[in-house]
């Protein structure tokens, strides 16, 4: 796991903030390709998803590897990750972007919900997806898919460094998800991006005031004037932020 454990500070924080900061922020310190390309929530939350990430990675499956009587198997590395991901965790699985089969299915997203992850990402398909969708734990897929993962699909690692929708993912990486989609943060940032972030958004949402009362945005967003970093000033006592 990681050597830099997300604090429950930080976690909170992260439950107040946009994907869209996290990339900004993330962009300012060089790191370009931390979206999970391709995927989107199940059913919208209304509440970001937060957790440290534990992997699951899918190589092709080939026949004689993989009849449905592997199911059968207890070490069966699918079943292996869903009863082990920590509390508090996101299961983060690499299908290679190919949601043709399912990567899980609501029985066993439900067995991980209800052992208290924090929410679970694939870059491929889920079954019985409208199950997953009324779970409360939050949920990210490619599409919905019927056919089970053996068909085109071996679980093979266990928490190891995979991609996932074209973003590499270690464990322990913090992920957030929200209605656009997922941002992966490296672990031993995750406590500036978080605080950064609170203050990207607080002065975004005076920036929207401003904007649906008529204001332009040169000037404002970004802020170069003196007077419009003065109005922010006064709206930030206003409302406490």
């Amino acid at each position: 796991m990681s050597d830099h454990p997300l604090s429950n500070e930080t976690r909170a924080k992260l439950k107040m903030v946009s994907t869209a900061s996290i990339a900004t922020a993330l962009y300012k310190r060089g790191l370009r390709n931390q979206f999970i390309q391709g995927v989107v929530p199940v059913a919208p939350k209304n509440e970001n998803m937060v957790g440290p990430a534990f992997t699951l990675r899918y190589i092709p499956a080939r026949e004689d590897r993989n009849p449905i009587t592997v199911f059968r198997n207890p070490d069966h590395p699918q079943r292996v990750a869903v009863e082990t991901c920590p509390e508090g965790h996101v299961l983060v699985m690499d299908a290679r972007k190919d949601a043709r089969a399912a990567t899980a299915g609501s029985i066993l997203i439900t067995r991980l919900a209800l052992r208290g992850a924090a929410g679970v990402v694939s870059d491929g398909g889920f079954r019985d997806a409208e199950g997953i969708g009324a779970l409360d734990m939050p949920a990210y897929y490619a599409k919905p898919s019927a056919p089970t993962n053996l068909t085109l699909h071996e679980a093979l690692d266990i928490n190891v460094a995979i991609s996932c929708g074209d973003a590499a993912v270690f464990p322990g990486d913090v992920l957030v998800g929200d209605k656009d989609g997922v941002m992966v943060i490296p672990a031993h940032l995750a406590d500036d991006i978080a605080e950064e972030c609170s203050g990207m958004e607080s002065f975004e949402d005076f920036v929207l005031e401003e904007v649906r009362a008529g204001a332009a945005i040169i000037g404002l967003y970004p802020c170069t004037k003196e007077e419009n970093q003065q109005k922010y000033d006064v709206w930030r006592k206003k409302t406490g932020r």
